[in-house]
C-alpha cells in the first residue's frame, strides 16, 4: 500500500500533539508540515524549538516526517525570482535553513509551491523569472543532497502563478538541471492548465513524480466530490510510485478527525479495488 500522510494546516490551531494523535489513530504513516505553523519568526531559537516539537509529535504517534510544503511563507518578503540579489539571497538562505531542518527530521521532500514567491515580478518577463528560478534551484541542489532531502518543483496553474504551469514545463527544467537534489511532484488539484487526464500525466511524468498531493479539484478532501481517482491510483501502482501520498486540502476542517479518517478510508478502498 502507498504510504499516506496529512498536511498539518487542515487542523488549524489545534494542539500539535492532539493533531498527531488523530493522524496516527486514523491510520496515516506520516505528517507533512507547513514550516510557518511551527517555526514562528524563523529565528534559530524558534526553528530549534519547532524541530523538537515536530520530533515529539511524530515519535509519540509512530509517524514519519513526510516533508515540508508552503516553504516560502515567512514573516519577511521572499522571492526565488526577484531581480533584487539581496532578496534572492535571503530566500536561498531561508530554504537552506529548511533543508537543514528536514535533515534533522530524517530527511525528506521540500515541495516548492509558494506561488507568490516564484511568480514573475513587476516589469520582469516570465522567461527571465524562469532563468533565475533555474539558477537558484541549481544552487540549492547540493545542499538538499547533503541533508538527505530533495526540492520538488510543483506545477501550478496560471490562476495561481505564471512560472511553471504544467508538468511538462516542470520536467523540462528538472531535466535541464540534472541534479539529484531537485525533482518534481504531482498535485491533483493543480492540474487546471493540463490537457491530459490524471492517469496519463502520472504515466508520462513517472520519472519526476516523487511525491503526490491528493485533493479534489475544488481543494476539498478526496472522496468529498465526484472525482474518479481509480485510473490515477492504477497508474501510480503500475509506474512503481513509492513516495508519499499526502492529503493537502485548502480549508480548515470543522471536524479534523472525521475528515482525515474518512479520506483515508476512501483512499484505502480505492487501493483494495485494484487488488
Amino acid at each position: 500500500m502507498i504510504r499516506c500522510a496529512v498536511c498539518n494546516e487542515l487542523f488549524g490551531p489545534m494542539d500539535p500533539f492532539e493533531m498527531g494523535r488523530i493522524t496516527g489513530k486514523a491510520g496515516y504513516q506520516g505528517i507533512e508540515f507547513a514550516p510557518y505553523t511551527f517555526f514562528g519568526s524563523f529565528s534559530p531559537e524558534d526553528i530549534r524549538a519547532g524541530i523538537g516539537e515536530m520530533k515529539k509529535v511524530l515519535a509519540e504517534n509512530n509517524l514519519q516526517f513526510a516533508g515540508f510544503h508552503w516553504l516560502l511563507v515567512s514573516p519577511r518578503p521572499l522571492s526565488l525570482v526577484s531581480p533584487d540579489r539581496e532578496l534572492r539571497q535571503a530566500t536561498l538562505d531561508h530554504l537552506r535553513l529548511l533543508l537543514a531542518a528536514a535533515g534533522e527530521l530524517g530527511g525528506g521532500h521540500l515541495i516548492l509551491g509558494s506561488p507568490k514567491q516564484r511568480s514573475a515580478c513587476p516589469g520582469q518577463s516570465v522567461d527571465e523569472a524562469k532563468t533565475i528560478l533555474k539558477e537558484n534551484l541549481a544552487a540549492l541542489g547540493g545542499c538538499a543532497v547533503s541533508h538527505n532531502s530533495r526540492i520538488l518543483l510543483e506545477a501550478l496553474d496560471h490562476g495561481q502563478c505564471d512560472v511553471i504551469n504544467t508538468l511538462d514545463e516542470a520536467g523540462e527544467l528538472i531535466r535541464a538541471l540534472n541534479s539529484p537534489g531537485v525533482s518534481g511532484m504531482f498535485d491533483f488539484h493543480n492540474t487546471g492548465d493540463e490537457t491530459k487526464s490524471w492517469d496519463a500525466l502520472i504515466r508520462q511524468n513517472r520519472e519526476t513524480i516523487q511525491h503526490v498531493h491528493i485533493n479534489e479539484m475544488d481543494g476539498g478532501p478526496p472522496g468529498s466530490g465526484s472525482s474518479d481517482y481509480a485510473p490515477a491510483f492504477k497508474a501510480l501502482r503500475e509506474t512503481g510510485f513509492s513516495g508519499w501520498l499526502s492529503m493537502e486540502i485548502f480549508s480548515r476542517s470543522a471536524d479534523p478527525a472525521r475528515t482525515v479518517t474518512g479520506a483515508l478510508r476512501f483512499m484505502r478502498t480505492l487501493e483494495m479495488r485494484l487488488e
